[in-house]
C-alpha cells in the first residue's frame, strides 16, 4: 500500500528531474511553457531540454533566447520534428534518470514537479500523471475547452474529465523513470499521434504501473479556430485507427462510436439525397439519423454549457460536432502510405521493440496530447 497523498514527502536527497519538451510552432506559447517549468519550487536539480523541430515561425529563436537567460535550458534541432522523435531525442540528452514530460503549448501547476516525483517515488510506478485542464482565451477557445473536458465532447478517459487516484490505462504527459522508459524502447516512432497512449500500453504490458492523481494538473491550449480542431481531431482519429490495428484487442466503444456517428450521419444524408433525386419517399426517413445526432449535441451542449458564457456557449455544438465527426472521419480513413498536407514527405521508423508494422508516411504536425 502506497501511503496517502497527505503524506508524501520527497526524499531527503531529492532526485535531479529532466523535463523534455518536443516543440514545433509553439512561437505563441513556449516562453510561458518553460518559465511555468522553471518557476517551479522542486527542491532538487532540474534541467530543461527542448527538442525544436523545423517550424514556420519564431521557436527556435525563442528556445534559443531561454537557453541564453537561464543555463538549465539547452536547445537540441530536431530534424523531423516529429513528436516521438523530438522526445526520443530530448531523452537521450537529458542528463537525468526522473524525466518530466510537457508540451509546449502546455503549463505547470504549482507544485506539479515536487508532487508528481513524490509520487512516482512512493508507488514505485512507471509513469506518473495528472489532468489535462484545457484553458481558452477567446470564446471559440472556451467552447473547446469545455468540450474536451466533459464526456460529451471527448469521452469518459480520467485525465480529461477526472476520477480515482490510482493505476490508469494512461494518463497526461506524465513523469517517467528513465530505466522503465528505456526498458520498453522509448517512445515508438512510428506513431505520429497517441504516441503517449501507445507508450503506456507496452509499459503496462511489461508489468509496469501507469498512475494517475487528479491533483496533477497541467493546463492545456486549445486550437484556436474551426479548420485547426478539424485538423486536429481528423488526424488523431487516423492515428488511432492504427493503434487498434496493431492492438486490437483496445478496440472498444469509446472509440468506435465516432466512425460510428459519421456513418450514420453521412448514410442519412444520402439517402435524403437520393429519395429528394429520384422520389421515392421512404429515403427521406434517412434524414432522422443527422437530425436526432444534431439534436442530441445540441441538448448536450446545453447541459454542459452552464456557467461558460454567451459567447462560447453558442459556439459549443459546432466545436463538440466537429471533434466528433473529424475524429470519426479520420478513423475511417486511418492513415495511408501518403498523407497529404506535408511540404515533403518523412519516413518514420520503427522503435527497436516494436511489432513489424505497415509503412506509413504523415506529415510533421505540431505536438499534441490525444487520447
Amino acid at each position: 500500500m502506497c501511503p496517502d497523498p497527505a503524506e508524501r514527502a520527497l526524499p531527503a536527497d531529492p532526485p535531479a528531474v529532466s523535463v523534455i519538451l518536443a516543440v514545433r510552432d509553439e512561437e505563441r506559447d513556449l516562453t510561458a511553457s518553460v518559465e511555468r517549468i522553471l518557476a517551479q519550487d522542486y527542491p532538487g536539480e532540474l534541467e530543461v531540454v527542448l527538442a525544436v523541430g523545423p517550424s514556420a515561425d519564431r521557436t527556435l529563436e525563442i528556445a534559443r533566447d531561454l537557453a541564453t537567460r537561464d543555463p538549465r535550458v539547452q536547445v537540441l534541432e530536431s530534424p523531423t520534428g516529429i513528436t516521438p522523435a523530438s522526445l526520443n531525442l530530448a531523452v537521450g540528452a537529458a542528463r537525468h534518470d526522473v524525466l518530466v514530460r510537457v508540451d509546449g503549448h502546455s503549463e505547470l501547476s504549482d507544485g506539479y514537479v515536487t508532487r508528481a516525483v513524490a509520487e512516482l517515488v512512493a508507488t514505485g510506478a512507471a509513469n506518473v500523471g495528472g489532468r489535462m485542464v484545457p484553458v481558452g482565451r477567446t470564446p471559440f477557445q472556451r467552447a473547446v475547452a469545455r468540450a474536451m473536458s466533459t464526456p460529451l465532447g471527448i469521452g469518459a478517459a480520467p485525465f480529461h474529465t477526472g476520477g480515482a487516484r490510482g493505476p490508469a490505462p494512461t494518463v497526461y504527459l506524465g513523469v517517467f523513470r528513465r530505466d522503465a522508459l528505456e526498458r520498453v524502447g522509448g517512445f515508438d516512432e512510428h506513431f505520429v499521434r497517441a504516441q503517449d497512449w501507445e507508450l503506456n500500453h507496452r509499459l503496462r504490458s511489461a508489468g509496469e504501473v501507469v498512475w494517475f492523481d487528479p491533483d496533477l494538473a497541467v493546463t492545456y491550449r486549445p486550437r484556436g479556430d474551426a479548420r485547426a480542431l478539424a485538423r486536429q481531431f481528423f488526424r488523431t482519429g487516423q492515428w488511432r485507427r492504427q493503434v487498434v490495428r496493431t492492438y486490437p484487442e483496445t478496440a472498444g466503444l469509446r472509440y468506435l462510436a465516432p466512425p460510428a456517428v459519421v456513418l450514420a450521419v453521412g448514410g442519412g444524408v444520402l439517402l435524403v439525397v437520393v429519395g429528394a433525386t429520384f422520389g421515392p419517399s421512404w429515403p427521406l426517413l434517412g434524414g432522422l439519423a443527422p437530425l436526432t445526432y444534431a439534436l442530441g449535441v445540441v441538448v448536450g451542449s446545453a447541459v454542459v454549457s452552464r456557467g461558460l458564457g454567451a459567447a462560447a456557449a453558442v459556439r459549443l455544438p459546432a466545436v463538440v460536432a466537429t471533434m466528433h465527426l473529424a475524429w470519426g472521419a479520420g478513423f475511417l480513413r486511418g492513415v495511408t502510405r501518403t498523407t497529404s498536407g506535408a511540404a515533403r514527405a518523412v519516413d518514420y521508423p520503427d522503435a527497436a521493440n516494436a511489432p513489424d508494422r505497415v509503412s506509413t508516411t504523415a506529415a510533421p504536425d505540431r505536438p499534441v496530447t490525444e487520447d
